[in-house]
């Protein structure tokens, strides 16, 4: 507890982004990933592997972006820095352990943005949502966009903000999700999809308890590939149950 409470300290980020909890929920992450780094293995080296697998097919390489770059824990730095000569790492916070990751090479840049599109309105700035992909997406130089395990969270601290104050717009976590898919639909450039779709909560028996629809509706295509996530194994979430993750993968997501 100590330990997130001076990393949620000394992460930079903008003040809005502190107050609405970005900083709190990215430091929380980072102590998960630490917990279940066993758990987790499978999935981040399935992410990374498809990544490069991506890479390895493009007939042109200059900028790669990477949209939820977070932890960079399912991300394959390295790769994406020797094969391009710019690389973009997108997101709201970017945690220290990131950064000094990023900070090995020259031509690695970090950009904080909103992908959620909820930020201004959460405050009163905006009548309705506004979600959009930065407009560096856009750029002729950008061969490939990768939207790294980001797509399930985008939703989840605007509707945690709005059902704590009593009122949730209908159809909320739908639009966000719809938005950032159509968004990468629109993009020039190759884009690499990995996405969370489903949480299974399944006894010591490996009998599934419980069901939650990680995109509020949404239905995907068939993927290029797909596995399961142990998000939160036993002992981590609950003694008795486990959380587990449906991922799939789209090496080029059209829409």
């Amino acid at each position: 507890m100590l330990l997130d409470w001076l990393g949620s300290l000394i992460t930079p980020a903008a003040r809005d982004v502190r107050r609405l909890g970005y900083v709190r929920d990215s430091i929380w992450l980072l102590s998960r990933s630490r917990r279940c780094r066993a758990a987790w293995r499978p999935h981040l080296d399935l992410s990374r592997a498809f990544v490069v697998e991506t890479i390895g097919g493009l007939p042109r390489r200059h900028t790669a972006v990477v949209l939820g770059s977070g932890l960079l824990d399912d991300v394959p730095l390295e790769a994406l820095a020797e094969a391009f000569r710019s690389v973009v790492l997108v997101d709201l916070v970017h945690p220290w352990p990131a950064r000094r990751r990023a900070r090995r090479y020259r031509h690695v840049r970090l950009v904080d943005a909103d992908l959620s599109g909820s930020i201004d309105w959460l405050l009163g700035r905006r009548s309705d949502l506004a979600p959009a992909l930065p407009d560096l997406c856009r750029s002729p130089d950008v061969d490939l966009v990768i939207s790294a395990n980001v797509l399930s969270q985008l939703a989840i601290l605007p509707l945690d903000t709005f059902e704590a104050r009593g009122r949730v717009p209908p159809d909320l976590g739908a639009r966000i999700v719809r938005a950032h898919l159509d968004g990468l639909a629109g993009l020039a450039a190759q884009v690499c999809l990995l996405t969370d779709v489903e949480q299974v909560e399944e006894d010591r028996g490996g009998q599934a308890v419980a069901c939650e629809d990680l995109l509020f509706g949404i239905t995907m295509p068939e993927p290029d590939r797909r596995w399961d996530w142990t998000l939160a194994p036993f002992g981590e979430a609950s003694r008795k149950t486990r959380l587990v993750h449906r991922v799939r993968a789209y090496r080029d997501w059209t829409g």
